[in-house]
């Protein structure tokens, strides 16, 4: 289990394998470049969220080891499925703990935490998920939900003065942190 404290000054990204969180991975790589700043990938996992391990079959539980590896393997994976740009420097972290605990501590002196918007259930894509509400709610940095593109469902307003929320948003990240 990594304990290790977070990122100082850098930005650090939650993800779980979901194509949610790729697309906030990717987010954060392409800021962490024009900010000049280290990228921290944290994947939270248990025995119930992690990806199947090679060694497994039918009767039979491998060992934790094995789950982690399986996990590590499905981080590195979507860090290179990402696209980071290169230059960044990019550490990767597999945490068998909760999800909201592992970002927060992750996050401690952390110039950002970015997270995915995963809303499931009736409101699934207009509100975030239970991750990124409660880290919205408890974190000491700044925190980013990144959605992926065509999630609005007609809720959210569109091009108004200023332009998109997108294109506000990438201009306040412009001028806070690039």
């Amino acid at each position: 289990m990594d304990t290790t404290p977070g990122l100082d000054g850098g930005v650090v990204v939650g993800v779980d394998g979901s194509a949610c969180a790729r697309t906030a991975l990717a987010w954060a790589g392409a800021l962490a470049a024009r900010a000049g700043l280290p990228l921290l990938v944290v994947r939270a996992w248990s025995l119930t969220t992690a990806p199947r391990p090679a060694t497994w079959e039918c009767g039979y539980v491998p060992p934790v080891a094995d789950y982690e590896a399986a996990v590590r393997q499905a981080l590195a994976d979507d860090v290179a499925a990402a696209g980071v740009p290169a230059g960044v420097p990019v550490e990767c972290r597999a945490v068998h703990r909760a999800p909201v605990d592992a970002l927060l501590d992750a996050a401690e002196g952390a110039a950002l935490l970015v997270v995915g918007a995963r809303g499931r259930g009736a409101a699934r894509g207009r509100l975030p998920g239970s991750v990124a509400t409660s880290v919205l709610r408890a974190a000491s940095c700044p925190v980013t939900v990144v959605r992926p593109q065509g999630t609005t469902h007609g809720t959210t307003p569109g091009p108004g003065p200023g332009g998109s929320r997108e294109e506000r948003h990438d201009q306040v990240q412009h001028a806070g942190l690039g």
